[in-house]
């Protein structure tokens, strides 16, 4: 792509940090500062260099062509039932955001509750988190803004139609939980930051579940659940659907222990806001997942002496804490996910990461299976306890999401959504191998390629994955992958450890001092595109967002040589301080953390950041990152992009995309999502197609 580019100039500073003895540099701490005007300038001429180089590639004009095709189909949610009323969302095609319906009958026209698109002319505004009232009349929804994680709720009348004067602030990474007699509602906030920096950066301390009653100002919410002593723990909760008990959720990290605890509102249409918590689960000794309160018994999902996880009841008349009676046993494939409706237990299998769902009697017998259209995900699974109705969401690489009907007592489906999508799946093949990394393990792996592709070792691969925080990734249609593949590349996606598919086991051989087994897992999946011939290395490109970020990021420094692009996305590229910033600390029960000693030991061998060699030959390099991610901070990505440009030793590019009003991706318009892909896709596929750069 031409010769070397002229790079910013990013000032050095002697900060030196001592981590037990051992001295490491830090010179571009200053860029942590995101909001000073010295990180601005800098953001500016970095976005100055990158932003016309990518408008200019051969290929972007066409990839933001198919991708914005490719869109332009109905999209909708899986209907919830409360109250009389289904709530979904629907997508048009090409909004920014979906929009929010009602009917009280499905074959009735939809009722417009809320459309995110006319709170914001660019589309940054976007519903987060929402529920219906008991009765039915009311919606609370959470509002975040320009990608922020930050939520304000407010609340919807829907018989008249208008918006309720309550506005609830400092919220985050909370639920709703309607009282049984829909005058209020329970959610989770923090403390009210002394600035708008600490709102951004610092971290975050001492959630409360708080009660709202309907009418009045926030500062008269009513506190009901705190723990002080641990003020970087998480606490949610949610109601059971008689109104009767409020259930709390308790954990030290993300995805890490959780226990659980229950306080008794009583019986009276108001709920009893004083009464103790009483503990369900609350050693930290396994995850707990609550799926419902039936007949006085609440139904959980746990891996506590279960790998895979199972069902259990736990009996609230008597309250025997950390007793409970198993309903479902485990499996030996991972049960992902379960729900109670009409009565019956809805079972989500997850088979070497495909799913399998399965309807069983609130007492773990009399199995049916749910019949699904091809080998794929279940997205997403909803219905009452009380109504036989399951709706369900399903996808696949080639299988565009389409929302299912099923009657759980008859066993009688029916398709009620299906997007129309002019594709022929016909003329693509899904794959799933098998390869064996490192050390040994098994890994699967999904391609995706044209019928008529030759395995030459010529496709231009696009090479994903994630490997963290027990998530699985599963088969899904994309827009954007599809592109590519509908181009002539090769899409691929490995199951690396770290993820969920095969459980806890899995997912802990990925973590902490078990890290680089990610990375292995990751580098033998290239290797083994390029040794059965789908690919070679300087056709061979590699992304990942997030955790996915980081994957890419130790993986090109590590392997510098295997890849023919790199594009890291919000990534956590500085291991030594990710702890120190917002929700960074909820991360150690994946990562470890640099205060303690020996996990110093083995995060500075694959920090991202701390692992750029000067002088070396790296990948054609587009870093992604958004200046309102207040979940993995940009400062990550700016001084991972700083210290590269310096290294660089040839003259393969290093730029760095910062979008501007967005954050971590939740929420993220879709016009936005549209030029990030096309960027991203361009950046790849033209810094793939030729030879390599030459040393300098």
């Amino acid at each position: 792509m031409g010769g070397p580019l002229k790079y910013p100039v990013a000032k050095k500073q002697g900060v030196v940090d001592d981590y037990f003895g051992t001295k490491v540099a830090d010179p571009y701490r200053w860029l942590e500062n995101t909001d000073s005007p010295e990180t601005a300038a800098w953001v500016k001429e970095e976005n100055d260099l990158s932003l016309p180089y990518l408008e200019k590639l051969p290929n972007r004009e066409d990839f933001h062509d198919r991708v914005t095709k490719l869109l332009n189909y109905e999209r909708y949610s899986t209907p919830y039932w409360i109250g009389g009323r289904y709530i979904y969302h629907k997508n048009d095609g090409l909004q920014n955001q979906s929009v929010i319906y009602t009917v009280k009958d499905l074959a009735d026209p939809p009722q417009v509750v809320l459309d995110p698109n006319q709170l914001a002319k660019d589309g940054t505004v976007s519903v987060g988190i929402e529920d219906l009232s008991n009765d039915g009349k009311y919606f609370a929804y959470g509002l975040e803004s320009s990608g922020s994680d930050w939520t304000e709720i407010h609340v919807k009348d829907l018989d008249s139609g208008k918006g309720l004067p309550d506005v609830i602030k400092w919220v985050k990474f909370s639920d709703i939980g309607w009282s049984k007699d829909s005058s209020g509602f329970f959610y989770t906030r923090y403390p009210q930051p002394d600035n708008e920096t600490d709102q951004k950066l610092a971290k975050l301390g001492i959630p409360g579940i708080y009660y709202h009653r309907l009418g009045r100002p926030q500062s008269e919410d009513v506190l009901v659940y705190q723990r002080k002593e641990d003020p970087q723990w998480f606490v949610n909760a949610s109601t059971s659907k008689d109104g009767r008990y409020l259930i709390i959720q308790v954990s030290q990290n993300q995805e890490d222990k959780i226990a659980i605890y229950v306080k008794d509102l009583g019986d009276a249409p108001q709920p009893k806001l004083d009464g103790e918590a009483l503990p369900v689960f609350d050693r930290f000794d396994g995850k707990y997942w609550p799926i419902a309160v039936v007949g006085g018994r609440l139904f959980l999902r746990t891996n506590k002496d279960a790998p895979t996880c199972k069902i259990i009841s736990f009996d609230l008349t008597k309250h025997a804490a950390n007793q409970a009676d198993e309903v479902v046993p485990a499996a030996k494939d991972l049960l992902e996910d379960a729900a109670i409706v009409g009565g019956k237990l809805v079972l989500n299998y997850l088979v070497d990461a495909r799913n399998q769902v399965k309807v069983v009697s609130l007492d773990g017998h009399s199995p049916t299976e749910v019949p699904l259209p091809a080998l794929g995900s279940v997205e997403s699974i909803s219905g009452d306890q009380d109504r036989p109705e399951l709706f369900y969401a399903f996808t696949s690489y080639l299988y565009p999401t389409t929302i299912f009907r099923y009657d759980v007592e008859t066993g009688e489906g029916s398709v009620f959504r299906k997007p129309s999508l002019d594709i022929n799946a016909d003329d693509y093949v899904t794959e799933q191998i098998f390869y064996h990394s490192k050390d040994g393990t098994r890994v699967p792996m999904f391609i995706v390629r044209r019928k008529d592709s030759r395995l030459d070792s010529n496709n231009q691969v696009y090479l994903t994955g994630y490997g963290g925080f027990d998530v699985s990734m599963k088969p899904f249609f994309s827009a954007g992958y599809f592109a590519w593949v509908q181009k002539g590349g090769i899409f691929a996606q490995p199951n690396l450890r770290g993820g969920g598919e095969y459980g806890q086991a899995w997912h802990e051989a990925g973590t902490r001092e078990h890290k680089q087994n990610v990375f292995d897992d990751f580098i033998a999946a290239a290797e083994t595109l390029i040794n059965l011939k789908y690919t070679s290395a300087k056709h061979l490109s590699i992304t990942g967002k997030s955790n996915g970020g980081l994957l890419i990021g130790a993986c090109m420094t590590q392997r510098p040589d295997l890849f023919g692009a790199a594009v890291p996305g919000v990534g956590v590229m500085d291991m030594l301080r990710f702890q120190k910033f917002t929700v960074g600390y909820a991360w150690i029960s994946d990562f470890g953390s640099s205060d303690n000693p020996e996990d110093f030991k083995y995060l500075i061998k694959y920090s991202p950041l701390h692992n750029i060699q000067p002088r070396t030959c790296y990948p054609p390099t587009l870093i992604t990152t958004a200046d309102h991610d207040d979940r993995v901070v940009p400062g990550h990505s700016f001084k991972f992009a700083a210290t590269l440009q310096a290294a660089q030793g040839c003259d393969n590019p290093i730029l760095i995309r910062i979008d501007t009003k967005a954050g971590h991706g939740g929420g993220k318009p879709l016009a936005k999502a549209v030029d990030e892909s096309a960027d991203v896709m361009a950046f790849m596929w033209d810094n793939t197609s030729g030879e390599p750069a030459k040393n300098r």
